[in-house]
């Protein structure tokens, strides 16, 4: 779409925030043919750019037909669509997300998406539950509802049934805010479901080199706010943990100097990385914005301190940024910045629940995007890798923080799926679909890409053929927007991936054949 410019001076700044090192140096060894390849044509089933206006007009002709679609549906009659987001393909079908509600109560799990043709017949439906949403609402004895709490219907697990949400909101010990959603039995009283809203991750500023970032302001006034990407815009809050903070301002337009004695240093990284992850989403998958709508986030930096994290909250639509241990390592790297507002995209999209099988999905989603956004922006400081986290240091040694390609060799994530996955911790249940994207785009086996080398197993024995990363960024994204739901897990992840392959590339296709084979080799069939 083209960018709504506000009447003041928008401007892309060349801003020298570290030493410059030769690009030679960090692309030494030999480049994988797949990883860093031309890019492909895109398949007419992919997502079409859509403007703010014209998603904005397809929500509202969904919402205006949502009764006779829940009619066609045959849902009970108490229960109403309530339209989330629609995504149109460059052919002109169209996939339209829908929540709903029961007797008018909020149904926690029982979100579908309706696939159509462009003449407007429906192909399919893809639904978080298969079960009856028919629950007694009135005329039963009901335990007193937790101070605060809502009544809903839960359909996530088991069978449907009236319960109550609660938001509990806290701090954890190392300063991580939280808000758990605490889902209790409404007639007995017990606890049933909980997850927290706030998706963490960990990561160091890498300090992107000389790089250009949208400010705007004229004269001796200029402002960190970058009104071509939705005006997203970087705050200081001067390690503070509550509030927006303060908006980073210069007057001659030159930010930060490559350390930390310069405290819009860390400011510049967290506005490049918000400003590459949009550019990435906009060019590669058509989305304008993390919510689609073409409206910026915010960052704010110098959380806190001595706070070794970084996190994403939907609640304020926003980034936060700790500074690292001795408040010396701002968080504000290009994969965890992306790897973070990725959690805002997916909330946004399929609202993968942050617990169990779905919370493994939803962070391994964070670090495909984070690892995609990384190649993409092609910065000669900071080359795409299939690490996670390669500079935090956080074990001592110089390793990663998490490994694509071998997902235990950090010592705790899981290379395949076994049972009792979804009691893994979500940061390392996510490596059964890290390794499956690793394997994906580059294949089994030892390869050298852009200097790093890797050597990844499967499960069964098996020798997988990548299909090139590109295309399994287009695959993972459209199963994310268009078959994933809510309580999706492993199993559902994988037909999701195989049907966005069918529909992009063919039920015949190499790409068909290599997500199938890729799931195997992470033992999910």
């Amino acid at each position: 779409m083209t960018p709504h410019i506000s009447r003041s001076l928008s401007r892309r700044t060349t801003l020298s925030i570290a030493t410059a090192v030769a690009a030679g140096a960090l692309l030494a060894g030999t480049l994988s043919t797949t990883g860093a390849a031309a890019k492909t044509s895109v398949p007419s089933a992919a997502p079409q750019a859509l403007s703010a206006s014209s998603r904005a007009d397809l929500i509202k002709d969904a919402s205006a037909k949502s009764a006779a679609t829940a009619q066609e549906l045959k849902l009970d009659s108490k229960e109403k669509l309530v339209v989330r987001d629609v995504v149109k393909d460059r052919d002109g079908s169209t996939h339209t997300r829908y929540e709903r509600t029961y007797d008018g109560l909020p149904v926690l799990g029982g979100d579908l998406v309706v696939h159509e043709t462009k003449a407007g017949k429906r192909e399919g439906v893809t639904r978080a539950t298969s079960k009856s949403i028919a629950v007694r609402t009135s005329g039963v004895s009901l335990k007193a509802a937790p101070s605060g709490a809502r009544k809903v219907v839960w359909a996530a697990t088991g069978t449907p049934r009236l319960a109550y949400e609660k938001v509990v909101t806290s701090t954890k010990k190392d300063g991580t805010p939280s808000k758990l959603h605490v889902i209790t039995d409404a007639t007995s009283g017990k606890k049933i479901y909980e997850y927290d809203a706030i998706r963490t991750g960990t990561g160091e500023s890498q300090y992107s080199g000389g790089v250009e970032i949208g400010t705007s302001g004229s004269g001796s006034s200029f402002s960190l706010t970058d009104a071509a990407r939705g005006g997203h815009s970087t705050y200081d809050l001067k390690h503070g943990t509550s509030g927006k903070g303060t908006l980073f301002t210069d007057a001659d337009d030159k930010w930060g100097d490559g350390t930390n004695n310069d405290a819009a240093t860390a400011g510049v990284d967290a506005a490049y990385g918000a400003q590459v992850t949009w550019d990435y989403y906009k060019s590669v998958h058509g989305r304008s914005g993390i919510n689609g709508d073409g409206k910026g986030a915010y960052s704010r930096v110098h959380y806190g301190n001595d706070y070794v994290n970084a996190f994403w909250d939907d609640s304020c639509f926003c980034m936060t940024y700790g500074d690292g241990e001795g408040n010396a390592k701002p968080l504000t790297s290009i994969d965890v910045a992306a790897h973070e507002m990725s959690h805002g995209v997916t909330s946004a999209t399929a609202n993968l629940v942050y617990s169990g099988e779905s919370g493994g999905l939803n962070e391994a989603t964070s670090d495909i995007f984070g690892t995609s956004v990384e190649f993409y922006a092609k910065n000669t400081k900071d080359v795409g890798d299939y690490l996670i986290g390669e500079q935090i240091d956080i074990n001592g040694d110089g390793s990663p923080l998490r490994y694509m390609d071998k997902p235990s060799k950090d010592g705790n994530s899981l290379d395949a799926w076994k049972t009792g996955a979804g009691n893994v911790d979500v940061h390392y249940s996510s490596g059964i679909a890290n390794h499956f994207f690793y394997l994906l785009s580059e294949g089994s086996g030892k390869k050298t890409i852009n200097g790093v080398d890797y050597d990844s197993p499967t499960s069964d024995g098996s020798t997988v053929t990548g299909i090139g990363r590109d295309k399994a960024e287009q695959i993972w994204f459209k199963a994310l927007t268009t078959y994933f739901t809510s309580n999706t897990d492993y199993a559902a992840a994988r037909t999701g991936t195989l049907s966005a392959a069918k529909d992009l590339y063919g039920a015949d296709s190499a790409e068909y054949k290599g997500v199938a084979a890729a799931w195997a080799g992470v033992n999910v069939s």
